[in-house]
């Protein structure tokens, strides 16, 4: 005689476990980032920009942030275009002489995050990215803004 309490049960169980351990793999980061051609990836991502005040790609293999500098950068509205893959989120804070200026985020999903920034005055810039999502890969420019 078949029991359908234990059955459903079984069927349940199955589902959910199937549903966990989809959900697992769909959060975790492609296991070749360690491995992945950061130069290629993005000349395809990033559009080709002239005029770039500072630009940076790399992997983010923990969650210790990469910090790129510009000696001098004028006083005006810039561009910044980013793009990572791997899951999660990537997170650019941008200084101008020592100060913060502006923070933005780039979903790690394929797709090209764009925000103006305005830089007050001629000093040093940088930007530093970061992600608590570890591993990635990440890619950006800045350019001034076109009028």
């Amino acid at each position: 005689m078949l029991n359908f309490s234990s059955t459903r049960q079984r069927a349940g169980l199955v589902v959910v476990t199937a549903g966990t351990l989809l959900a697992i793999s769909a959060c975790q980061a492609p296991a070749n980032i360690a491995d992945a051609d950061v130069p290629s990836w993005k000349d395809k991502v990033l559009p080709a920009a002239n005029g770039v005040v500072l630009e940076d790609a790399g992997k983010i293999l923990n969650r210790d942030p990469i910090v790129k500098d510009a000696a001098e950068v004028p006083a005006g509205t810039y561009t910044l275009t980013m793009a990572c893959d791997g899951g999660g989120k990537a997170y650019f804070a941008v200084s101008s002489g020592g100060n913060k200026i502006a923070d933005a985020a780039a979903a790690c999903n394929g797709n090209l995050d764009v925000v103006k920034i305005k830089v007050p005055g001629s000093a040093p810039l940088s930007i530093s990215t970061s992600s608590v999502d570890a591993p990635l890969i990440f890619a950006y420019h800045l350019v001034p803004a076109a009028t």
